[in-house]
């Protein structure tokens, strides 16, 4: 018997069994063409379409859903079971779906959905960006300014829902020693072991005497592991210090002197000295601000009783009479109205010191026969 089986995928046909005729045991001597037509004819006879039932097509992959195995049409009442695709895991639902015979397929329940791979860790000193930690998913890694990646600066979320690299480390970058350029050194923030250091350490650098520093005074390992820019150290002199009216250079030598020394000064008797006695050579070739010495002052009255330090004491016993600078000395005045003295006071500045308005000097006999009547001496107000 002879048949044969064919499923057409646009006129969804089967094509039914064809049977060979039974050779009669007569032989018929038919001419050679006559005979093949007449094959023919009958073989078209004999073919016939059952278009009953409606085959349904291959399902379709959806939402992550796969029928495995290479089949493309199925018989009405036929069952398959599906199956979740690789990268993606079964959520619940049925995985098992039946051709109708209208040739469509029953609703499909089976879920599936992207497999997730663990939340990443983020390098020390670096950082990973990505979108989504699904299946396909890709993290790209990086460091921070001064460090360098040792691994993959990538991974990718694998069907297992693990990732297809560990996660990277963020390795600082390293300086060896730091240039010393002449005449200077350099002082580390903290003691270190050996000659290499990481990034971001440093340090501040120094002259040697009498030079002096010009440009950054910091020094640091910077991220593409050289050395920030040291500075430079050149030789500073000052001017040879110059003497101070009514004042001395304490012993000093009349020359010139390089940044950093030192020179002193006083101011003669009775003088004194306003701002610093011992002033330094600046960076800028300058001294720093010269001292100056200031005068003495006189209390400028003939005859009456003076306040000076917490004491009353006479003109006439006040020896010598001299007040030094920013010094304060009061005189007494009277009210009248109440018929009692008060003092008021008088600074010296600079060898000038004025005698308030309010005072009034006694004549001599009045200060010689009737000083208990003067404002010093009476109730104060």
């Amino acid at each position: 018997m002879f048949e044969q089986n064919i499923y057409t995928q646009l006129g969804k046909v089967r094509v039914v069994q064809i049977s060979k005729p039974k050779r009669s045991q007569k032989k018929i001597r038919m001419r050679p063409g006559f005979r093949w037509s007449l094959l023919l004819t009958c073989h078209a006879c004999l073919l016939t379409a059952v278009t009953t039932d409606n085959v349904c097509p291959r399902p379709p992959e959806e939402e992550g859903s796969e029928l495995s195995g290479g089949q493309l049409f199925f018989e009405p009442g036929e069952e398959v079971t599906l199956s979740c695709k690789q990268g993606y895991s079964s959520q619940g639902g049925s995985r098992k779906i039946i051709c109708k015979k209208d040739g469509e397929w029953t609703e499909r329940s089976l879920k599936c959905s992207l497999k997730r791979c663990p939340v990443p860790e983020l390098p020390q000193d670096g950082k990973a960006d990505f979108n989504q930690i699904v299946y396909r998913g890709v993290i790209t890694y990086s460091c921070n300014d001064g460090y360098v990646l040792v691994g993959a600066n990538s991974s990718e979320c694998l069907h297992t829902g693990q990732w297809s690299e560990p996660t990277p480390q963020c390795k600082p970058v390293t300086c060896g020693p730091p240039p010393l350029p002449p005449y200077t050194k350099i002082v580390y923030d903290r003691p270190i072991t050996g000659d290499i250091v990481q990034f971001g350490f440093g340090g501040t650098y120094e002259c040697l005497p009498p030079m002096v520093l010009f440009g950054n005074r910091r020094g640091t390992c910077t991220a593409d592991g050289s050395w920030s820019k040291a500075p430079e150290c050149k030789l500073v002199m000052c001017p040879v210090p110059r003497v101070i009216e009514n004042g001395f250079l304490s012993f000093t030598e009349l020359r010139e002197y390089g940044y950093g020394e030192k020179v002193k000064y006083g101011c003669h008797p009775t003088y004194h000295l306003e701002g610093p006695a011992q002033v330094d050579c600046k960076e800028t070739g300058k001294w720093a601000t010269l001292p100056v010495c200031r005068a003495p002052c006189t209390v400028d009255i003939q005859r009456g009783r003076i306040l000076y330090k917490g004491s009353k004491k006479w003109i006439e016993n006040f020896t010598p009479n001299q007040v030094l600078h920013l010094e304060e000395v009061a005189v007494y005045c009277l009210n009248k109205q109440a018929n009692c003295g008060y003092p008021v006071s008088m600074q010296c500045n600079d060898g000038h010191m004025t005698t308030p308005s309010c005072y009034e000097e006694p004549d001599a006999a009045t200060y010689k026969m009737k000083a208990d009547s003067l404002p010093s001496e009476i109730k104060q107000c």
